[in-house]
C-alpha cells in the first residue's frame, strides 16, 4: 500500500490548537487599554502646581525683601542679647549704640530660622531707622541662610507642574492613537 503525500497547503491543525489560538486572539482584543489621565486628575495637579508656587513665593519675597531694605537702608550696631526663647520662638537684644541704644527688640526670623546665640552674647545687628523691629544679625544681611521652605516648595511645584505636563502629552497620545471604530476604509 501505497503512503499517500500530503501537500503543505492540506495540513489542517489540530482542533485544540484552533481553539487556542481563537481563545488567543479573543483576549487580545479584550486586553485592557492604557487609560488616559481624566481631565479632573490634571487640572487638580495643575492647581496643587499653582499653590505650591504661591506658597514659593510667599516663602521667598518676605524675607528677600527685608534683606533688601536692610542692605539699602539699614543701620549696622552692636547689641547684647538679652532673652532667648527655647524653642526658639523668639531673640530679644538690646541696642548698645547709636541713636536706638537701650532699645530692646526682637529680632525678625528669616526664614522661620532665628541666630544660634546665648543670653549676654553681643551681636552685630542690622536694622531699619524708620522701624527699628525690622532687624537682622549683619552677617544674615551680608549673606542670608539657606531657606529651606522656600526651595521646598519650589521643588514640589516643579515636580507638580511636569506631572502636570506629563500627564497632558501622555493624554493627547492615548486619544490620539486611540483605535477608533473607522466609518470609511482606509
Amino acid at each position: 500500500m501505497a503512503k499517500k503525500t500530503r501537500f503543505s497547503d492540506d495540513y489542517q491543525l489540530p482542533p485544540h490548537v484552533r481553539r487556542a489560538q481563537r481563545l488567543a486572539a479573543e483576549s487580545r482584543a479584550w486586553a485592557p487599554r492604557a487609560s488616559a489621565p481624566r481631565p479632573g486628575q490634571i487640572l487638580g495637579i495643575l492647581g496643587l502646581s499653582v499653590l505650591c508656587t504661591g506658597l514659593s513665593v510667599a516663602f521667598w519675597l518676605p524675607p528677600w525683601s527685608l534683606v533688601q531694605d536692610l542692605r539699602n537702608h539699614g543701620v549696622t550696631t552692636t547689641a547684647q542679647v538679652t532673652a532667648v526663647d527655647d524653642k526658639p520662638k523668639y531673640v530679644k537684644v538690646e541696642f548698645t549704640q547709636g541713636p536706638e541704644s537701650g532699645n530692646e527688640v526682637k529680632l525678625w526670623d528669616y526664614a522661620g530660622m532665628l541666630p544660634d546665640v546665648d543670653p549676654g552674647d553681643a551681636v552685630l545687628v542690622t536694622y531699619d531707622p524708620d522701624n527699628p523691629h525690622r532687624s537682622l544679625p549683619r552677617s544674615w544681611v551680608a549673606d542670608p541662610p539657606v531657606n529651606l521652605p522656600a526651595y521646598g516648595s519650589s521643588a514640589i511645584a516643579l515636580f507638580l507642574f511636569s506631572g502636570a505636563v506629563i500627564g497632558i502629552v501622555r493624554r493627547r497620545r492615548i486619544l490620539g492613537t486611540s483605535t477608533a471604530v473607522r466609518l470609511t476604509k482606509p
